[in-house]
């Protein structure tokens, strides 16, 4: 097994470097948040030994006793760290454990010669609270578990890469779940069980009331299964409900925030192409893996191979830092409007086969109700390519490891 470099988050956090900005690494736990700061620290170093850094990890034994402090123990513990006519580096980890961390993060902030990264697997991080102290201060940078060609370094599998991507759809990017698939999948998929679970307990449970742990279980794993479709608060109280779970629109809406806010899910709104709006209605959820489905539902691959595959897509177009939206063009979906770093539209649509002509003709025909003339593209696991009226399809592993 290889260590591999998260190049991308990397490059960030080096154009970031000295700029008057709180960084903040976001992303749900276990994604690889703390290795990628000691990864730029050891770049750090390299560049010059003698560089000063702090670095506080609010999970690690040896930090525990800070998180008993209140903030201004904690400021004045870093003070006395720093070094004078320097620089000084500043890295703490999972932030949020620190009682009115936004205190500390003010006054790291104004103090002379600091350059302040952080790290939180929690939004609340960026949340409203913290709007005024954050705007124009901070600048995310969300990780994600490893992509499909992080997937294939990490692994080395590069050699296969069909037989590769299969097993990457099934127990996902999770670093640690990677590495313990070598031993059996199911080592990957218990070990993503306790993820949830300490996200649950660590990241949830301690910020929100839950009344119904089975209502909430039954929240996720509906999110989980309907991966890639169009869903509401109402729709899911309603489902729930006639199966015998009853539950409330508004309960369901604050489960559903929580799982977000948690980076376990994200959500995507939608955008209607001919009206030009932004709809608050019907939006899509994705998960953050994977391997998540699996380790929480058990369904075979088989079972919903198209929207794990649109859910694999999404990810990647969040790694390239594109804002997404699902499309909706007269009654006709397109899976994702996306914008990328550069302002270029694509629309997007994935399906994990199209050979039969009729799945190739609803594939495409949303594509014909769009007025302009932006790329669209097709993406498929089928080995044919070409292109339909403009639409280009493509190879999906192609087009991950193509970027």
């Amino acid at each position: 097994m290889r260590k591999i470099k998260r190049k991308s988050e990397l490059d960030k956090l080096f154009v970031l470097k000295d700029k008057n900005l709180i960084k903040v690494v976001t992303g749900v736990r276990r994604a690889g948040k703390s290795t990628l700061l000691l990864q730029f620290q050891e770049l750090l170093k390299s560049e010059n030994p003698n560089v000063s850094l702090i670095s506080i990890n609010m999970d690690l034994p040896e930090f525990r006793f800070l998180a008993e402090k209140n903030w201004k123990e904690i400021y004045d513990y870093i003070k006395n760290l720093l070094q004078k006519n320097a620089v000084n580096y500043i890295f703490i980890d999972e932030i949020q454990n620190i009682p009115e961390f936004e205190k500390l993060l003010e006054g790291l902030f104004v103090t002379q010669n600091v350059d302040l990264y952080v790290t939180g697997s929690n939004a609340y991080l960026l949340s409203s609270e913290l709007a005024t102290l954050l705007t124009g201060r901070a600048f995310e940078i969300n990780i994600l578990p490893f992509s499909f060609a992080e997937y294939l370094e990490f692994t080395g599998k590069s050699a296969n890469p069909d037989r590769a991507f299969a097993e990457y759809m099934r127990t996902g990017g999770f670093p640690e779940a990677v590495g313990l698939a070598r031993s059996g999948e199911n080592f990957a998929y218990e070990y993503l069980k306790t993820v949830f679970q300490y996200i649950y307990e660590n990241d949830i449970l301690k910020r929100h009331t839950i009344y119904h742990e089975i209502s909430y279980n039954e929240v996720v794993n509906f999110l989980i299964d309907s991966v890639g479709s169009s869903v509401s608060a109402r729709n899911i109280a309603g489902v729930l409900t006639a199966n015998g779970k009853k539950i409330d629109n508004k309960t369901v809406s604050k489960y559903i925030d929580t799982l977000v806010k948690a980076y376990l899910f994200y959500k995507v709104n939608r955008y209607d192409r001919k009206g030009k709006l932004h709809l608050a209605t019907q939006e899509k959820y994705y998960l953050a893996d994977s391997g998540l489905r699996y380790a929480l539902l058990g369904k075979e691959f088989t079972a919903d191979a198209e929207h794990l595959l649109e859910n694999i897509i999404f990810l990647e177009l969040k790694r390239r830092n594109s804002q997404i939206w699902t499309g909706k063009t007269d009654n006709l979906e397109v899976d994702f409007v996306a914008r990328d770093k550069n302002g270029y539209t694509k629309y997007i649509q994935v399906a994990y086969t199209v050979k039969e002509q009729k799945t190739l003709e609803h594939e495409l025909a949303p594509f014909t109700k769009i007025p302009d003339f932006n790329e669209r593209i097709l993406i498929t696991m089928d080995y044919e390519t070409g292109s339909h009226n403009g639409v280009k399809q493509m190879n999906a592993i192609d087009w991950l490891l193509n970027n």
